[in-house]
């Protein structure tokens, strides 16, 4: 009991960063119905923004983490304006494509920046904390606290701004939000910041939690981010943050009583089990198109 008790702490962790990296595919999907597959590479960003300018400028943790979610929430907004808006009106796969030319174009500029895998130093003291046989670190608490307070946050800027119920109403019907004066614009760039900047905060979580670093980090982790938007229902931000915490809580447990190789078996099988008995997630609903 103690030893389940334990490796639910690390799916805590775990699944708060898949659940901040869902949160972006999921806002995207919801007002554009696109999938942002460069979202990945979004979070590796965030973490190489971190690794600059802790080992570089010595900017210690919360300026660091402005400084990632800003950076990358300009890069989502650039990425938005250059590579996206002209397409809105293409065959949906066009935008996929380009999103995949994005992702590849993003990690063969930072590979080529830095070809070798990174190493993030220490940002913050991780000490531990003992009740009986479980152990409780600092970083894991940090992890959660600001995941949660993050989702919290981005809850609030939905339900209760302008701005957040010009997205609803994009997501709604796109082609008469418009003409009710929703800037759809301004509202599209607004999402890709908050999405993008979500990730760049989960890059540098999962840079102090796992503090190796490299070009390719976003492609496993962003592909399983997608997984826990589908699990949860994409477009669906609470099915966001439910299938995050899902595949983190099914990837430790999965290491915990098998061979770790089994991991990314069991997450992507999780997958193809949900589209055959629920296509549209947990939380997510298929939507009736009049005709």
């Amino acid at each position: 009991m103690i030893y389940l008790i334990q490796q639910g702490l690390n799916a805590l962790q775990l699944g708060s960063i898949y659940a901040l990296i869902a949160l972006g595919y999921t806002m995207v999907y919801g007002v554009l119905s696109l999938i942002n597959f460069a979202h990945g590479d979004f979070f590796m960003v965030g973490a190489f923004l971190c690794f600059i300018v802790v080992t570089f400028m010595g900017i210690p943790f919360v300026p660091a983490l402005l400084i990632s979610m800003a950076g990358v929430a300009a890069l989502g907004v650039a990425v938005e304006r250059v590579a996206y808006k002209p397409l809105r009106s293409a065959p949906r796969v066009s935008a996929v494509i380009t999103a995949l030319g994005v992702g590849i174009f993003l990690e063969n500029f930072t590979l080529a920046l830095s070809p070798y895998p990174k190493h993030i130093p220490t940002i913050i003291a991780n000490t531990s904390w003992s009740a009986g046989a479980v152990t409780v670190s600092s970083l894991q608490v940090v992890v959660v606290f600001l995941s949660v307070v993050l989702m919290l946050v981005l809850h609030f800027i939905v339900q209760h701004t302008k701005v957040g119920m010009a997205m609803r109403a994009i997501s709604w019907d796109r082609n008469v939000a418009p003409l009710m004066g929703v800037p759809v614009n301004y509202v599209i760039s607004v999402t890709f910041a908050l999405g993008s900047g979500l990730g760049g905060a989960a890059g540098m979580m999962y840079a102090m939690a796992y503090p190796v670093i490299d070009p390719y980090m976003g492609i496993i982790v962003g592909w399983k981010a997608f997984i826990s938007a589908v699990v949860g229902g994409i477009g669906n931000i609470r099915g966001a943050m439910v299938g995050g915490y899902i595949l983190g809580g099914v990837e430790v447990l999965t290491t915990a009583f098998l061979p770790s190789t089994y991991r990314d078996f069991v997450s992507f099988s999780l997958l193809l089990v949900l589209l055959i008995f629920r296509p549209y997630g947990i939380y997510g609903r298929p939507r009736t198109e009049k005709v």
